[in-house]
């Protein structure tokens, strides 16, 4: 399996290569050059996995015995949910009238973070121990990503982990998550400024790849492929409990209604989408609703302020994962996705081009999710007056609400 940037100007890698990647040299994000296409039969014997089974299969697609033979691929992802405190790892509650809750929060740090970061934290020191090598990563974090990914590698002899903080923008629970930490290779700073504005630093040290390569840096946010590849089996693992059989023709559809900050889980979904899995995705965002904006009227732009919510991980203005949705929703054209994201890069405003509009999207384009409840409110809670409950009209069948992502 080889990987390209959505920007098509960098050389293709191997997964290895991708996972010790941030951005890709032309400022892309790496993508499958190729998606596999998963016939019924397949999602029939899929479907009677375990959790740390499923994902096993799924990361077996995108990695190759090569670079991990199957069964050091089964051990490393043993070992990566092994603290997990469900025995399924992730559980699914069924409510009324067809509606369910994908439970992704039993995690060492409680945030659904957990299941993709102890699994690039195993592929990471698989790799690492084999070429003898160390590694600094940089995170930036709103909170979640940056407490789980600490927990997935600290101790490790051969990773240092820094992470930055907006200072003041996190809960309190996740702050010392952070700043509790007493291993020596972990290194955390508060900075002043949004999580948005701590990403413009970061990114531009991973744009010098001279200094990237001479300190062997590399990011764990989820720019990193190999959170997308994990969090695919969320989606998988769901649909395989939501729907009664699938020996039905053609499959039934579930909704999934996705809390959302980057877009990482959201690009995971639609990935699962593209591979064949019969889902419709809707974003639920809070009033920092560039994602909305840009399912509903193709406006990708910013808003001249970040409004703070007790959301954190959902108070973002740059979806950077946007760009993986842009690149799919184009048929995998680097140049139409380059010519937007480079647009946005110096303006921070891109309308859609119409061509690109009246394709079908794999978000469901409907009335915005959102629930207004501002961050100086702490003991407020959200005005289902200010929501909206429909977020689609839709097709009748099960609906599924996953945690939030940053």
């Amino acid at each position: 399996m080889w990987y390209v940037s959505t920007r098509g100007l960098a050389p293709r890698i191997d997964f290895e290569g991708a996972l010790f990647s941030g951005y890709a040299p032309d400022g892309g994000l790496y993508m499958p050059e190729k998606l596999p296409q998963l016939s019924s039969e397949t999602l029939r014997q899929w479907s009677v996995l375990s959790y740390p089974s499923l994902v096993t299969e799924l990361c077996a697609l995108f990695i190759g015995p090569e670079l991990i033979p199957r069964n050091d691929l089964s051990d490393l992802m043993h070992q990566a949910f092994c603290r997990f405190r469900c025995r399924e790892v992730v559980h699914l509650s069924r409510l009324r009238s067809g509606l369910n809750v994908l439970e992704l929060w039993h995690g060492v740090t409680h945030a659904f973070k957990d299941l993709s970061l102890c699994c690039t934290a195993q592929f990471l020191q698989y790799f690492l121990e084999k070429r003898e090598k160390h590694i600094t990563v940089v995170v930036g974090t709103s909170g979640d990503t940056g407490s789980a990914a600490i927990a997935s590698v600290q101790g490790a002899k051969n990773i240092d982990i820094i992470v930055l903080l907006p200072k003041g923008h996190c809960t309190k629970v996740q702050e010392l998550q952070m700043t509790t930490v007493l291993s020596e290779n972990v290194h955390v700073f508060a900075v002043e400024g949004n999580s948005d504005e701590l990403d413009e630093p970061i990114k531009a040290v991973f744009a010098d790849m001279v200094f990237v390569k001479k300190h062997n840096l590399m990011s764990l946010n989820s720019i990193n492929w190999s959170r997308l590849l994990v969090q695919m089996a969320h989606y998988f693992f769901a649909y395989f409990r939501c729907v009664p059989s699938l020996d039905l023709h053609p499959l039934p559809v579930v909704e999934v209604v996705v809390p959302t900050g980057a877009a990482g889980n959201l690009a995971a979904g639609c990935i699962a989408q593209k591979m064949g899995l019969p889902i419709r995705l809707a974003a639920a965002v809070n009033c920092n609703d560039i994602i909305h904006r840009s399912v509903q009227r193709g406006d990708f732009s910013l808003s001249e302020a970040v409004t703070p919510t007790l959301a954190s991980a959902m108070d973002i203005q740059v979806p950077y994962n946007m760009e993986r949705i842009f690149w799919l929703l184009s048929g995998c054209d680097s140049q139409v996705t380059r010519t937007l994201m480079e647009q946005f890069e110096r303006t921070q405003s891109v309308s859609l081009p119409k061509e690109l509009q009246s394709k079908p999207s794999p978000v469901l384009s409907g009335p915005r999710l959102c629930s207004q409840v501002p961050r100086s409110c702490p003991g407020s809670r959200a005005d289902p007056r200010n929501s909206s409950r429909d977020l689609s009209p839709g097709e009748k069948g099960d609906t599924l609400y996953p945690n939030v992502e940053e």
